[in-house]
């Protein structure tokens, strides 16, 4: 083994290690990382004098166990971080810095809000005596306000003293969803909170904060440019103020392809420098006496990576353009004292430099999306001075390589490849990378400039809504296996590398599994059913061998947030529906039918039963291609062998002017096995007792998705008794303000020996109706970050209101 494959492969067993931590339910004790560490170190001692050939085996185990204990320590340190339940839900006062730009938030109906990262220098109980407690150092607050009551201005790096009732960080943990609890931990954000009141400016801004100079130039587009749309993409360009994007324009970006050139990511920092870097590298060697001093290819790297660092900091300093900056310093400094490694090793140091920095860099797509752009771009060699032409055509050829290398990876973490992307990078490439980005940045000098990007950016727009309305624009793809990520892995890096065009060929049936993976559905006779986690609110994904049905939407947190849009598309992709033969709307509320109208939009549905009035705004927004009917007792079908039959509403009840809750569809499934479920709705206990009175023989289930979440006006002992259910699973918000499921009917399903599952604390739950027990979500997923649910259980009457979608940066 030559030297340089060995420092490799410990690099790689680093990356591994910490891998592997991440996939820890809890710590490994630190006796364990100790341990490896001391018995590696002494084998390195004793291989060095008795048995030279071992000494690379024991420097593995010494990596490993440096790797495990520096990862495990970091990860100690931010638990230690964690909000004591004994201050969840109470109104504490606050001091300390704004410690990002506030940002729009959507997180709840009808009220608008911003929420920003709040750095805390004191805090006391509102109601306590002023003495001092401890609370995590970076919270992320969200201000919500309306007419009676009009938010403050709050500006970045402002002191405040604040009132906010926080909890722990808590995230929705669904099937290949993503994981805004890890999010948070990375981030440094042990606890999430809701500000109270307007609250008590202590400081202004001080005058060297790099953000007051952000949000000010923020305003400045904002007043320049008259179209918000426009306005949005060059702050996202120029400040990494991605939150300005509407969710309409980002899945147009997504869908054309051209998200990464839109977003700040590793990727964008990365093209940034080596644009830069090889334009500086040209005008140093015009200079003999700079030429002399330094060579012009390291002056080249060095002035690279400067220029992304200050691009980064001036972008917002996120967490994917730090990861590439200290890449990108780690690189030009092992060229610049000499050591002549070959460019992957050197790309291995600079991953062991960054996830040292950030133990769980290894966990975010940006990553993987940042380091591979970066071996895409290094595999191409440096450009050639050869004048300005080749300059343009060296940078379009390293463009186009990085687009259709990261396709794969795409693929892997998105689950969707764009069809035109190709066609749109064909304009959005030379547009955004050297017209519209540099008249984003170069605005801030001449605002004039950001006119001109606002034309750019209109062509930009006209072209991709037209590419985006071509049929069949998205290709949209299950999670494949992890053999079939493998093959699409090793297929993106023959189709990149310069080899010969026989082993390019082999990249095409390799890629084949990652774009048609194969799918998993349930024998027939039997169902499937999967209660998603969408907070407050219910949704049921029930599936047979050949046909979808999904029970209710979850909720509408805004006017631009659903569950629909957030949770439950993805979640059908990712599992690889492509329609709904039914969606079934128990009752009009919100948080049944919030996601109704995503969900219209997004997936072909076939057909659509509810109990909704004549005349609701989704009745009018079914495609024409769908049917409507409504729910009536005594409707039955039965798909692949499974029997479904609807038990309420009776047709007398839709004359009798009853409240929503009283006309929700009971869906009852039995495959056949026998194995049943029961769906209620929010039926109220009236309707209980007439269902107990007409058949109580039809009641009987093994699941009961728990009445009106768990509330006091359901769940009679009489009605639980007939259902007789193995399990009740409760779909309720995480400390909702309702108090779900009450105390009161928690002691009822003691009493008769059924056991609750709460979607706060399961995550997503799926059962398999042909034997396999029922698996929890977050059992499956287990992370050491993840509070644990019984250090986090209240009393209804401590609950405060919900915290809103849990709403992140685009990747």
């Amino acid at each position: 083994m030559n030297t340089a494959s060995a420092w490799a492969g410990l690099a790689l067993i680093w990356l591994a290690a910490l891998a592997g931590l991440h996939q820890c339910a809890q710590l490994p004790l630190p006796a364990w990382a100790l341990g490896a560490t001391l018995l590696g170190a002494l084998g390195v001692l004793l291989t060095r004098w008795r048995l030279p050939r071992l000494v690379w085996p024991a420097m593995a185990l010494l990596t490993a166990g440096l790797a495990l204990a520096w990862g495990g320590w970091r990860a100690q340190l931010r638990l230690d971080q964690a909000l004591s339940p004994a201050w969840e839900g109470r109104d504490l006062i606050v001091e300390g810095r704004i410690d990002s730009l506030p940002s729009a938030s959507s997180g709840m109906a009808a009220q608008a809000g911003w929420r920003f990262a709040f750095a805390v220098e004191g805090a006391r109980d509102a109601q306590g005596q002023g003495a001092p407690i401890a609370l995590p150092e970076r919270l992320l607050l969200v201000g919500y306000g309306d007419a009676s009551r009009p938010l403050p201005d709050w500006r970045a790096c402002e002191r405040w003293r604040l009132r906010v009732r926080l909890r722990q960080p808590h995230g929705l943990v669904n099937p290949h969803g993503f994981d805004y609890e890890l999010w948070l931990f990375e981030q440094g954000f042990r606890a999430t909170g809701v500000i109270r009141d307007a609250g008590q400016r202590l400081a202004p801004s001080p005058w060297l904060c790099l953000d007051h100079w952000r949000e000010g130039l923020r305003e400045t587009i904002q007043r320049s440019v008259s179209d918000p749309r426009q306005a949005a993409l060059i702050a996202a360009l120029s400040l990494g103020e991605q939150a300005a994007i509407s969710r309409e324009d980002w899945a147009l970006f997504r869908d054309t392809g051209i998200a990464h050139l839109v977003s700040i990511s590793g990727m964008h920092v990365t093209m940034f420098a080596w644009l830069l870097g090889g334009l500086a590298g040209r005008l140093w060697r015009r200079s003999t006496v700079a030429c002399l001093w330094l060579p012009a290819p390291l002056a080249a790297q060095w002035l690279g990576a400067a220029a992304a660092a200050l691009y980064a900091a001036f972008s917002g300093w996120g967490v994917p353009s730090q990861r590439t900056v200290w890449m990108l310093l780690t690189l030009a400094l092992l060229r610049h004292i000499g050591v002549r490694w070959p460019w992957p090793l050197c790309l291995l140091a600079s991953a062991v430099l960054v996830t040292a920095i950030d133990p769980w860099a290894l966990s975010q797509p940006g990553f993987w999306l940042s380091f591979v752009a970066v071996a895409l771009l290094m595999a191409q060699g440096e450009p050639a001075p050869a004048g300005w032409r080749a300059a343009l055509k060296s940078a379009w050829q390293a463009q186009w390589v990085a687009t259709l290398g990261l396709a794969p990876l795409s693929l892997l973490f998105f689950q969707q490849l764009s069809i035109v992307g190709l066609l749109a990078n064909l304009l959005a490439i030379p547009l955004v990378s050297f017209v519209i980005t540099p008249l984003a940045l170069l605005g801030a000098l001449v605002p004039l400039l950001w006119v001109a990007a606002g034309w750019a950016i209109a062509l930009l727009m006209a072209w991709l809504q037209w590419l985006a309305s071509w049929p069949l624009a998205v290709w949209v793809v299950p999670v494949a296996p992890l053999w079939a990520q493998v093959s699409g892995l090793l297929a993106a890096v023959l189709l990149v590398l310069p080899l010969p065009g026989r082993l390019r060929a082999l990249s095409l049936p390799m890629l084949l599994p990652l774009l048609w993976p194969p799918l998993q559905r349930p024998p027939p006779g039997e169902f499937e059913l999967l209660a998603a986690d969408i907070g407050q609110g219910s949704a049921v994904l029930l599936r047979t061998a050949t046909h979808s049905l999904m029970y209710d939407s979850g909720p509408q947190w805004s006017p631009t947030a659903d569950a629909g849009q957030r949770v439950l598309l993805p979640l059908l992709h990712a599992l690889g529906e492509r329609r709904l033969d039914l969606l079934m709307l128990s009752h009009r509320d919100l948080d049944h039918v919030g996601g109704a109208a995503s969900l219209l939009r997004g997936l072909p549905v076939a057909a659509l039963s509810s109990s909704l009035e004549a005349g609701h705004v989704l009745l009018r927004q079914l495609p024409a291609a769908s049917s409507a009917t409504r729910c009536l007792a005594g409707q039955h079908w039965v798909w692949d062998g499974v029997l479904f039959e609807l038990l309420q509403p009776q047709a007398s009840q839709y004359e009798q002017g009853l409240k929503p809750n009283a006309l929700s569809c009971v869906l009852r499934v039995q495959a056949v096995s026998g194995h049943s479920a029961l769906l209620t709705g929010d039926l109220e206990v009236a309707q209980e007792q007439a269902l107990l009175q007409r058949d109580p023989a039809r009641l009987r289930s093994e699941l009961l998705l728990v009445p009106h979440h768990g509330s006091q006006t359901s769940s009679s002992q009489a009605f639980i008794a007939a259902v007789a259910p193995r399990w009740g699973l409760v779909q309720a918000g995480y400390r909702n303000r309702f108090g779900h499921p009450a105390l009161s009917v928690q002691a009822g399903y003691q009493a008769a020996g059924v056991p609750l599952l709460l979607s706060a604390d399961c995550g997503a739950w799926r059962w398999q109706s042909w034997g396999l027990e029922p698996q929890c979500q977050r059992e499956l997923d287990r992370r050491y970050w993840q509070p644990v649910p019984s250090t986090r259980a209240q009393t209804g009457a401590e609950r405060p209101a919900d915290l809103g979608p849990e709403l992140v940066p685009t990747p």
